[in-house]
């Protein structure tokens, strides 16, 4: 295109008068095209870059540079016709020019390069220098030859979830970012959809790849990936456990779900049973996962296990009966034992009474509720610390109007509280100091 334009300006002239004469654009086409015209500059600049190795290879063979003048292509004479009249300015011819000698050495440039092999090795060498010193950083792929080790989880992407387990055994796992930040005093959204007298028992905060250790009634253990567990939307209720785990047991059902990323030496699981019983096991016991689970507490018969944490060693446990009462003990009266003991006295029980929920102290206050839907909200403070075995305190009157204490859990002031009946839903503040629950609003 430079080079039709170079000729163009040295037959100037002549190209606008045959352009005037010319009854219509295509005959001016036709005109300029069959004309062989005064190569001008062209020529001296083609025969210093080589006319020959500096053609294009798309220029037909009747195109181009020849002893009796210079023949415009197809794309040179459209460009010709459509050049501006500002192209005619001194400036403009010089600046065209100028071009046209600068892509000449360009392409000088390259062909002594392609010429001689010691430049172009030379050349190479020169820029794999540039790079090696822009981006000579420590390599950040690893190069496989074969990927016979490639595993499933390999291929999962890596992201916090939330597992959420329903009362009736239904789990399903979804992204962290689906719960976003809402403003207080907001309506909340639906995190999962739920079946008639069914409510959210068991949440946590797992990586993708993290863990899921799921604890039975039974006393056993099952090891699942978060990423086992069904991604579903807010409003769906997810798959049963029962269908990702084996078999369980007649009755059994999962009680408690810990998350795990590293099995260390430091920390420790805490068992408690109906019965009583408390047991710590090293975490780092449960590191080999079987297919088929194992037997994480020896139950005696009727017993069964009521909560599980992940502790450190030097907490608080505490113990809450059906009679009311509340044992407070350090977790270092209870020394860590092998997955297949049976562990120790916890508290001591009264005949038909049982243990319903174990907390490991932290902060915040104790709310305890009964059977019959009445609460309260106690100080951790008003709990002392007792020894292990013990019947413990009252946490809470089981009178014939309370009834027998179902749950307790430790709250702070920002918590909301659901309670839920074998008949309705009911939803109260931790504020509540004690309430009945057919006082507390129904929403």
């Amino acid at each position: 295109m430079l080079e039709g334009l170079a000729v163009a300006l040295a037959n100037i002239d002549e190209m606008i008068e045959l352009i005037k004469t010319s009854p219509n654009p295509a005959e001016a086409r036709e005109r300029l095209l069959a004309k062989r015209w005064a190569p001008g500059l062209v020529r001296a600049l083609l025969g210093e870059a080589g006319a020959e190795l500096s053609r294009p290879e798309d220029l037909a063979a009747h195109e181009g540079l020849f002893d009796d003048g210079y023949q415009l292509s197809e794309v040179q004479v459209k460009e010709v016709l459509d050049m501006r009249l500002q192209k005619l300015t001194g400036l403009e011819q010089e600046k065209l020019t100028d071009e046209y000698k600068e892509l000449l050495d360009a392409i000088r440039g390259l062909i002594a390069i392609l010429t001689d092999p010691a430049l172009l090795l030379s050349l190479i060498r020169d820029e794999l220098l540039e790079m090696k010193e822009a981006y000579g950083d420590e390599r950040r792929t690893v190069i496989q030859h074969n990927q016979e080790d490639l595993k499933n989880e390999d291929l999962i992407d890596k992201q916090d979830l939330v597992v959420t387990m329903s009362h009736l055994g239904y789990a399903k796992a979804q992204p962290v970012t689906d719960y976003r930040a809402q403003r207080r005093g907001g309506k909340g959204r639906s995190a999962t959809a739920i079946k008639e007298l069914d409510f959210v028992e068991n949440i946590l905060v797992a990586h993708s790849h993290d863990t899921i250790l799921c604890f039975t009634s039974g006393g056993r253990v099952f090891w699942l990936r978060t990423f086992q567990f069904p991604m579903a939307g807010p409003n769906a209720r997810g798959r049963p456990i029962v269908n990702l785990l084996p078999k369980l047991d007649e009755g059994e059902k999962v009680n408690a779900m810990l998350a795990v990323r590293e099995y260390s030496d430091d920390r420790f699981v805490f068992f408690a049973t109906q019965a009583g019983v408390v047991k710590k096991t090293p975490l780092s016991d449960f590191s080999r996962p079987r297919s088929i689970g194992i037997r994480a507490v020896e139950l005696d018969e009727g017993d069964r296990l009521v909560d599980v944490a992940i502790t450190d060693g030097s907490r608080d446990v505490m113990l809450f009966a059906s009679n009311g009462k509340a044992v407070r003990f350090a977790e270092g009266a209870v020394r860590a034992v092998g997955r297949s003991a049976r562990g120790v006295r916890g508290m001591t029980l009264a005949k038909g009474e049982r243990v319903v929920t174990m907390i490991v102290a932290d902060v915040g206050d104790i709310l305890t509720a009964t059977e019959r839907g009445y609460g309260k909200r106690t100080p951790l403070d008003d709990y002392p610390r007792k020894g292990r075995g013990t019947q413990g305190v009252i946490a809470i009157q089981t009178s014939d109007r309370n009834g027998a204490l179902v749950g307790a859990l430790q709250v702070t002031e920002a918590y909301e509280i659901m309670l839920i009946s074998n008949q309705v839903r009911w939803y109260a503040p931790v504020s509540a100091k004690s309430r009945r629950l057919g006082e507390i609003p129904k929403v």
